[in-house]
């Protein structure tokens, strides 16, 4: 039996009730661009993860998908109690509908070549049991052996999981109708939360952004996430983390609380899409050994707490949820199979996450062509951290998309800001008592008069304080549109918003699904090329740019600040240390480490620069030599 068959069987049998043939899995990518993954490829077992930020979006989606599949639609409307939560709880039961169907539908159909249920088959990785199984079939005579194993495969039939996510920080307080505050448990994220935990999926609620203890501790009050005396809960939680500490952290909390975390799922701080986040300069090497070297303590880490909460109820944790295996998967930048070689075997991962090459596979995600044919078109220049986001985070942009289009020409007409027709990212109380978005027309015109102006400045004003508040986009209203031009709810016209990571530059055109599965799984020619940086060696370089974004921003005498760049380099120096034994190693069929030896030596001694440079602007210099010294 197989490295990868191991695991599978391992897996399901003491982690969870719901299986998957594969070990890949699609993130979730902006607001919109997975809405509807689940719809297009759970039926060939592949799991994906979408956004419940945009419950506006979603209601959208749903009425486009009720009409195409003939189900009843009644809007949810603002008057309507729990709006929010109803419109998610709404969509995901209607989604399981849809799958549901789908899985019945594929299993009627005959085995023939060129249909879905074929193509199940064909889009498993090869050392799944069910993949060994299909060619056994295929090479069995035509007689009652072979008609057995078409039942067996049929019955083998499971769909993808449809996972959901929470960005736990955005979490905004709302009003009623009447201008009232309302209680927190009408906050958004925990709103997003009740409507997914009231629905029928069975499924995982993966929490990104960090701790957010007031929702954390919501969960309790919904037993769905709680094991019964029929087994595991309905509902579990995977934690998408940036290093092993905050995993721990994350992981106790929600123990605590007597919930079981279903998977630790790390994701590279910058060399992903979306909002980055630079976790101190630990580089994704370093922490996925650190998770191998440690995960057979999770038991005993978690357990415990696990096991008091049930004793204070009243219940018994039982025996066979003890001694979990926790699955820890990664993602953020893998390019190809090799990759995912060291991933799994070199660090015992056990699925890896694909999300920015996905959006060049029309198949399987929801985005105009227009800007599909921007992002396969796009080299590594056109591809940058932005400072985009009203949330003040950084975030992965694409140069020249339609929504910087927008942006420049409202600014340019002497409008410059969005309606703010949703307010996700409301948090300013700069110059109104309730939070404004910063990106809103709002808030950039009375900025701008308290800064003097007048008349805004066109798009390409030299004054940088100008430029800081131009910069802010509407991303939580635009990024939802590539969706609904690519479902044909609204115009092409409408501005796009895209967030890819950096690694979409080394694909360079539209692919179907079974391309981009076969890339994965390393069947057939690569789609990437062979001197693809490897997604370790884009990690550093970006980690130490970040760096020097951080020391560019230093000022005289500012110890605080200071004294975090010393950790920020310092971690970075001990993950440059670690590869130093990485890049001696045997690289895997593929696996450009040559690429990563080359960047240790440029970067390291970038570092070094930039340390030098920022002790110098600080004043601190002579505080630097006593610390080398030492």
């Amino acid at each position: 039996m197989g490295y990868f068959n191991k695991l599978f069987l391992h897996h399901n049998r003491k982690v969870s009730m719901y299986k998957t043939h594969h070990y890949l899995h699609i993130p979730i990518m902006g607001t919109g661009f997975t809405i509807d993954t689940a719809i297009r490829v759970a039926r060939f077992g592949i799991s994906s993860v979408l956004s419940l930020v945009d419950d506006l979006l979603i209601e959208r989606i749903r009425k486009h998908y009720a009409a195409q599949y003939g189900f009843p639609f009644e809007a949810i409307t603002a008057s309507v109690p729990d709006a929010r939560a109803k419109r998610i709880t709404a969509y995901l039961d209607m989604v399981d509908d849809i799958v549901t169907r789908q899985i019945e539908e594929l299993r009627k159909l005959p085995f023939e070549a060129g249909n879905d249920k074929i193509k199940y088959f064909e889009l498993l990785p090869d050392t799944s049991t069910v993949k060994k199984l299909y060619l056994t079939y295929l090479a069995t005579l035509e007689g009652p052996e072979k008609r057995q194993l078409e039942i067996d495969l049929t019955q083998a039939i499971v769909p993808g999981k449809i996972d959901c996510n929470i960005m736990t920080k955005l979490d905004r307080i709302n009003y009623d109708r009447e201008g009232n505050l309302m209680s927190m448990e009408h906050a958004d994220a925990k709103s997003a939360l009740r409507g997914f935990a009231q629905s029928k999926i069975r499924a995982d609620i993966v929490f990104s952004a960090g701790i957010n203890p007031t929702l954390y501790g919501y969960m309790e009050s919904f037993p769905d996430f709680y094991r019964t005396e029929d087994g595991p809960a309905k509902k579990g939680v995977i934690l998408k983390v940036s290093d092993y500490r905050s995993s721990i952290i994350q992981g106790k909390f929600i123990a605590k609380k007597g919930i079981e975390v279903r998977e630790f799922r790390i994701e590279s701080g910058l060399n992903c899409g979306g909002h980055a986040f630079a976790s101190d300069g630990y580089l994704m090497g370093p922490i996925l050994q650190e998770f191998k070297d440690n995960r057979s303590k999770f038991p005993e880490i978690f357990e415990g707490l696990i096991a008091s909460w049930y004793e204070k109820k009243g219940r018994v944790y039982p025996a066979e949820a003890r001694n979990r295996d926790i699955p820890v998967t990664a993602q953020g930048g893998i390019g190809n199979f090799a990759e995912v070689q060291r991933l799994m075997e070199g660090y015992g991962i056990d699925a890896t996450g694909w999300a920015s090459p996905f959006l060049l596979v029309p198949e399987a995600t929801a985005l105009d062509n227009a800007t599909r044919q921007q992002l396969a078109a796009a080299k590594e220049e056109d591809l940058y951290l932005s400072d985009v986001s009203p949330l003040g985070v950084v975030f992965n942009n694409l140069r020249n998309s339609t929504s910087e289009q927008w942006t420049k020409k409202q600014i340019d007409g002497g409008k410059p800001g969005s309606a703010c027709p949703k307010k996700y990212l409301v948090s300013n109380t700069e110059f109104t008592d309730k939070p404004i978005c910063t990106a809103s027309k709002e808030y950039q015109g009375m900025k701008l008069t308290a800064m003097g102006l007048e008349t805004p400045p066109p798009s390409n004003t030299a004054d940088q304080k100008v430029q800081t508040v131009y910069q802010k986009s509407c991303i939580c209203d635009q990024l939802g549109n590539g969706a609904l031009i690519n479902l044909g709810i609204v115009k092409a016209e409408m501005p796009v918003s895209v967030c890819p990571g950096p690694n979409i530059a080394y694909f360079d055109r539209l692919y179907t699904l079974r391309e981009m599965v076969n890339h994965i799984y390393g069947r057939g020619r690569s789609l990437v090329p062979n001197d693809r940086p490897h997604m370790f060696t884009k990690d550093l370089v970006m980690s130490v740019d970040y760096f020097g974004k951080l020391a560019a921003k230093i000022q005289p005498g500012d110890s605080k600040a200071y004294a975090y760049l010393a950790v920020f380099k310092a971690n970075l120096e001990d993950g440059l240390g670690y590869y130093r034994g990485l890049v001696e190693t045997k690289p895997y069929p593929g696996e450009n480490l040559a690429s990563l030896k080359d960047a240790m030596v440029v970067q390291g001694n970038r570092l070094a620069e930039l340390w030098q440079k920022a002790g110098e602007t600080s004043g601190m210099a002579n505080l630097q030599k006593a610390s080398t010294s030492a």
